[in-house]
C-alpha cells in the first residue's frame, strides 16, 4: 500500500492527548497543509487561527460549554487547537474549511500527531462571550468559526475494533 493511502486508512480520531509540545517545524507544516486544501474557485478566503496555550483552549473551551449548555465541555484538552473560519458570506466557505480540516488532520497524522474535529464553535461563535474571545485571537467579525482542529499526541488507549459502513453504490 501506498504512503498516502497508508496515511488515510489508519488515522483515527483521538480523544485523550498527553501534556507534550508538538514540535514548531511540524506545527507549520500542518498549518502549510491547510493552505493548500482545495478551495472554491481558489478563492482561499479562510483564516487559520492557532491557540498553543493549554490554559486559553480551556478558557475558550469553558466559554463554548457555557454557551452551549454543556457543563465540564474541554475540547478534550488538546496541546493546540487550530480555529478554522471563513467570511460569512462567502458561498461555499464551510466547504472549503472541511477540506482544510481534513487535510490538518491527514498532515497531523503523518506526523504522529493525533487530532479530532471540534464542531462545537459553528453553533457558538456568535455568543457575545466567545466571539470577544474571537476577536481578542485576531478572528474578524465577519468571519463565522466552522470548526477546531485539535491537536496533540494520542494519550495510551486501549486499541479498538474498526468498523467502517457507509454505503457505496457504482451507477455505471
Amino acid at each position: 500500500m501506498n504512503a498516502v493511502m497508508e496515511n488515510l486508512l489508519t488515522r483515527r480520531s483521538v480523544r485523550a492527548f498527553e501534556d507534550r509540545q508538538i514540535p514548531k517545524e511540524e506545527l507549520n507544516a500542518i498549518l502549510k497543509a491547510a493552505q493548500y486544501a482545495p478551495s472554491a474557485m481558489n478563492r482561499q478566503t479562510w483564516q487559520f487561527t492557532v491557540l498553543r496555550s493549554r490554559a486559553g483552549i480551556q478558557e475558550l473551551a469553558a466559554a463554548i460549554g457555557e454557551a452551549l449548555g454543556r457543563e465540564n465541555y474541554t475540547m478534550y484538552e488538546p496541546q493546540v487547537i487550530i480555529i478554522t473560519s471563513n467570511l460569512r458570506d462567502a458561498r461555499f466557505g464551510i466547504d472549503d474549511n472541511a477540506c482544510a480540516l481534513e487535510n490538518i488532520f491527514l498532515a497531523a497524522h503523518s506526523f504522529g500527531i493525533g487530532s479530532v474535529w471540534i464542531n462545537q464553535l459553528r453553533d457558538a461563535c456568535d455568543d457575545p462571550k466567545v466571539r470577544r474571545m474571537l476577536r481578542s485571537y485576531g478572528i474578524p467579525d465577519d468571519h463565522a468559526a466552522y470548526g477546531i482542529a485539535a491537536l496533540g499526541y494520542a494519550a495510551p488507549a486501549a486499541p479498538k475494533e474498526l468498523s467502517k459502513t457507509g454505503k457505496i453504490v457504482f451507477a455505471d
